[in-house]
């Protein structure tokens, strides 16, 4: 579940579609995607060589919309580094061993 305050919800189904993508893009970057160099060159060109979260990967995520009168702003970036550091402190509880930089890679 992930929980997200967006002042008005103008279009409810484009904020739970917007935070639904950021959770994949955040996830993608925890587990999946590296950029390596070779001879100072991206090794990466595309998504056949660069792997992200695709639909099978993704866990079932439920979107709470919580409205206030905050002002609006982007909705699709919130949802981004809690997911991160979420993962990274509980491979810490599991294994104390603290990671800084993704993809996590435990050693």
């Amino acid at each position: 579940s992930c929980a997200v305050d967006c002042g008005t919800a103008v279009n409810p189904l484009g904020i739970e579609a917007q935070v639904q993508g950021a959770i994949a893009f955040s996830l993608s970057a925890v587990v999946y995607s590296e950029v390596t160099l070779k001879d100072v060159r991206v090794e990466q060109s595309n998504f056949h060589d660069y792997k992200v979260a695709r639909a099978p990967d993704m866990p079932e995520v439920t979107v709470q919309i919580l409205e206030s009168d905050a002002k609006m702003g982007g909705i699709g970036e919130p949802a981004v580094a809690p997911l991160s550091a979420a993962v990274a402190n509980a491979v810490y509880a599991l294994t104390k061993q603290r990671l800084r930089s993704l993809p996590l890679r435990l050693a």
